[in-house]
C-alpha cells in the first residue's frame, strides 16, 4: 500500500514537472487542488512531514547528566479531502506514510440544514488538544494528559449538528465506535458511545482558529469555546479503551469525562483541559502483570504572539493516577518558542521540558522541530 502511495504521488509530480503546468494555488494549500468543470466532485490532495530533534538530560541525585539525543522524522503523510456528486457529500483520507498505516477514511454526508453524518474511521470528538491537527500545535507536540486519557480515533458512526441563539453557537456531536481503535481487524467485544458538546458563547473564531491553537489571526474581539465530553467504552479491550496494551482476562468498562476550555483575544491563546477515566463494573486491576489506566489529569497551556509572527508558550501538565493502579504519578512543565514562516504550513519550533516522575529519575527534554506542509 505505501509503495503505491509513493509511486502515484512520484507520477504526479513528474507529470507536473513534465508538462511545466503553472497553478494558482499558493503554497499550503495543496499539491492538487482540482474541481471538475460540472462540479460534480473536487479533490485536494496534500503532503506534509515534520523533522525533528530530541535531546534528554537524566537526573542522577542533585546532578544532570546522561545526556542523550536523535533526530528522526515525527510524521510524515498524505492527506486529502474533497466532495463526490454534491458539496454536501464530503470525504476526507489521510495516510501515515512513516509508519504505513490508515489514519483518516470518511464521509461525510450533510443529509439536512445543520445536520451532518460522519461515517468511517476518524478522530472521535475528545478533548481539543487531541482534535487539533498535530500541523497546527502550539508546542512541539501534544500533552501527557493527551497521552494518557485522551479518545483517539475509531471506526464508526459520528452525528453532528449545530445552532445558533443570535452570535451564540451551540456544537452538539454523538458517536458509536468499534471501541478499540483505528485500524482493527477483530471483532469488537463492545462497542463505544460518545457524546460531546461545544459552547461559543461570543460566536466562531475567524477562519476555523477554535481548532487551531495559537492565534495567528489576532481576534480582535474575545472568542471562547467551552466543550464537554463523555465515553462510555463497553467491555474495552484495551487499557486505556482505543488505545493501550491489550488486556487479557476479564475486561472492565472505562467511563471517561473530558472538559476542556479554548479562549483567544488579540494573540493571547488560552486552553485548558481535564479528563478522568474510571472503570464501571470492578477494579481497573486485571492481575500482576495488567491495570486499566484510570485516574485524572490537568493541563494548562498559553501562549502569546508577538511581532513578526514569533510565538511564546507555556504548558504545565499533571497526571494523577488511581492509586491502586500502581501507576506513576507525573508533573511536566513545557516552555516554547516558535517561528510561523507561512503559519503553520512553513514553521520551526522548539521547546524545552522538565518531568518528575515517581519512582523514576528527572528529565529535562529539548526538542526542535520544523514542519513542512504543501
Amino acid at each position: 500500500m505505501m509503495r503505491k502511495l509513493f509511486i502515484l504521488l512520484s507520477i504526479l509530480l513528474f507529470n507536473g514537472i513534465y508538462a511545466q503546468n503553472i497553478t494558482n494555488s499558493p503554497f499550503g494549500k495543496g499539491l492538487i487542488n482540482i474541481t471538475s468543470r460540472d462540479s460534480s466532485w473536487s479533490s485536494k490532495v496534500s503532503f506534509r512531514f515534520q523533522t525533528r530533534y530530541d535531546g534528554y538530560y537524566r537526573s542522577f541525585g542533585p546532578v544532570f547528566e546522561g545526556y542523550s539525543g536523535r533526530a528522526y522524522v515525527r510524521r510524515a503523510r498524505i492527506k486529502g479531502d474533497g466532495y463526490a456528486f454534491s458539496p454536501r457529500l464530503k470525504y476526507k483520507f489521510e495516510y501515515d506514510v512513516a509508519n504505513g498505516f490508515v489514519l483518516d477514511a470518511v464521509l461525510k454526508w450533510n443529509f439536512h440544514g445543520n445536520w451532518v453524518v460522519w461515517f468511517g474511521q476518524t478522530k472521535l470528538p475528545s478533548n481539543i488538544e487531541r482534535v487539533f491537527s498535530s500541523q497546527k500545535l502550539q508546542l512541539v507536540d501534544r500533552s501527557l494528559l493527551n497521552s494518557k486519557f485522551t479518545l483517539d480515533r475509531d471506526a464508526g458512526v459520528q452525528l453532528r449538528h449545530h445552532f445558533k441563539l443570535g452570535q451564540f453557537l451551540v456544537r452538539e456531536i454523538v458517536a458509536i465506535s468499534q471501541g478499540e481503535g483505528l485500524n482493527q481487524k477483530i471483532m469488537s467485544s463492545g462497542n463505544g458511545y460518545t457524546g460531546r458538546i461545544e459552547l461559543l458563547p461570543f460566536g466562531e473564531f475567524t477562519n476555523k482558529g477554535d481548532y487551531i491553537a495559537s492565534d495567528l489571526e489576532r481576534e480582535e474581539t474575545l472568542k471562547l469555546m467551552l466543550g464537554i465530553t463523555y465515553d462510555f467504552n463497553h467491555n474495552a479491550m484495551r487499557s486505556r479503551g482505543q488505545m493501550g496494551d491489550y488486556i487479557e482476562g476479564e475486561l472492565r468498562s472505562l467511563r471517561s469525562i473530558i472538559s476542556d476550555i479554548h479562549l483567544k483575544y488579540r494573540g493571547f491563546s488560552l486552553m485548558s483541559e481535564y479528563a478522568n477515566r474510571i472503570t464501571t463494573n470492578g477494579s481497573p486491576v486485571i492481575n500482576n502483570n495488567q491495570t486499566y489506566y484510570t485516574g485524572s489529569a490537568i493541563n494548562l497551556q498559553m501562549g502569546y504572539l508577538i511581532k513578526k509572527n514569533w510565538e511564546i508558550a507555556y504548558r504545565y501538565t499533571r497526571v494523577i493516577p488511581e492509586a491502586i493502579t500502581l501507576n506513576n504519578h507525573m508533573k511536566q512543565y513545557t516552555f516554547g518558542f516558535s517561528k510561523y514562516i507561512v503559519g503553520h504550513n512553513l514553521k520551526l519550533q522548539s521547546d524545552i521540558s522538565y518531568t518528575c516522575e515517581d519512582n523514576l529519575d528527572d528529565i529535562i527534554i529539548f526538542r526542535l522541530q520544523t514542519e513542512f506542509n504543501f
